[in-house]
């Protein structure tokens, strides 16, 4: 079904665009029932040399990003940028962006912000294996290495790759709740949440292939979340000591099985208050926390607010009463 007035996104092509992370944008918000149309520019509407063997040929030039309420710039050579300046030819195709626009940045994609001076002062991430880089090139900017992304209202920034995928599932969840976002998920076969951040990724050693996972154990928790759950039962089921358990677990996670199984509940919970009319503390019991106020404790830390205020944000209808 498409939507009467689709959410317009432009993907900006740079030259020494990566192919993979070109494409996210168009494979997450292309797949959201019609809430948004994707179109992909390049700065002169002529094809783009890839990082990969093979050029990229557009539709359309930079004067498309005039009409844009989303724009997305994926990785692409970062040489022009790291002098903190952009190329004219760049810097007269972002002042076509109109004001107010929401500007996405996928891994490297991020140097265009910079340089253009639009992180300034703000957070923002990149790929963990570059961050140092950025630092030098662009002092003022608050990079975080150890995110997925980083959403800081109209302007939003991811780490490498998939993480791109991430943000963007971010987005449609925000633009259109969870129910969508897990659909879209789905549908392009990713998880619709992950935890973590870049930590996991980031040149740390792994459980040998032989090793026993402990992803047995996660998918128990993930079926028992309305039950107090031990880190002795966690163990257990991966038949592992607790001490073994807990280190495999931050091996393989990036957190330890208390936070992440934190994580999860939470996630469950916002489900649940998209979804369902029920109250906060019934709520709280179908995802194993102990009171309600517990669970409004543990969402205003992650997220800095209260369950009913999550719910009147994110609910498109919520029922009386």
């Amino acid at each position: 079904m498409t939507s009467p007035d689709p959410h317009r996104v432009v993907v900006l092509a740079l030259d020494g665009v990566y192919p993979f992370e070109l494409g996210i944008a168009n494979r997450v918000f292309g797949t959201a029932d019609g809430h948004y149309e994707v179109l992909t520019c390049s700065l002169d509407g002529r094809p783009v040399h890839s990082q990969a063997d093979f050029t990229i040929a557009v539709e359309h030039d930079a004067s498309i990003l005039a009409t844009a309420q989303t724009v997305v710039i994926p990785p692409c050579d970062v040489t022009p940028y790291l002098n903190d300046d952009l190329p004219p030819n760049v810097s007269a195709a972002l002042e076509m962006i109109p004001a107010g626009t929401r500007l996405v940045s996928i891994c490297t994609g991020a140097a265009v912000l910079c340089a253009a001076g639009l992180l300034d002062d703000r957070p923002a991430t990149t790929h963990w294996d570059l961050s140092d880089l950025f630092r030098r090139a662009f002092p003022r900017v608050r990079f975080d290495p150890g995110v997925l992304y980083i959403d800081d209202d109209d302007i939003l920034t991811s780490a490498g790759a998939a993480a791109g995928i991430d943000l963007c599932l971010h987005m449609l969840r925000r633009d259109h709740g969870s129910e969508l976002a897990n659909a879209v998920a789905r549908r392009c076969v990713v998880p619709p949440w992950r935890e973590g951040g870049q930590a996991q990724f980031i040149e740390q050693p792994v459980p040998p292939p032989s090793a026993a996972g402990t992803a047995t154990a996660r998918q128990w928790a993930l079926e028992h979340l309305h039950l107090p759950i031990s880190m002795a039962e966690l163990a257990d089921q991966a038949r592992m000591s607790g001490r073994t358990f807990a280190r495999r677990f931050r091996d393989e996670v990036g957190l330890s099985p208390g936070r992440w199984l934190i994580q999860q509940r939470l996630f469950r919970a916002r489900e649940l208050l998209e979804a369902t009319d029920l109250t906060i503390d019934r709520i709280a019991a179908e995802v194993g926390f102990a009171t309600g106020a517990s669970l409004r404790q543990h969402l205003q830390e992650a997220i800095g607010v209260t369950p009913l205020t999550y719910r009147r944000t994110f609910r498109t209808t919520v029922a009386a009463g």
